[in-house]
């Protein structure tokens, strides 16, 4: 199966060892990464659906691409 590194370019990331997302087949794993924007607010406060699509966004994923919003 591939295996896919998302990196965010930041140089914690290859001196840790460790990748934003890391997608293996059609599972996508995110770890290192918050619920914060760019300019580092926390966006959906107390809305874990809208802090995973931050999350996902601040990796390059948008949320449609992992869930259907309609269910």
């Amino acid at each position: 199966m591939e295996r896919r590194h998302v990196s965010s370019g930041t140089e914690r990331e290859p001196r840790a060892g460790y990748s934003r997302a890391v997608r293996v087949g059609p599972h996508v794993h995110v770890s290192g990464t918050t619920e914060t924007n760019d300019d580092g607010e926390i966006v959906g406060e107390g809305d874990a659906y809208e802090q995973t699509k931050q999350a996902l966004q601040s990796v390059g994923i948008e949320a449609t691409a992992v869930v259907d919003e309609e269910t």
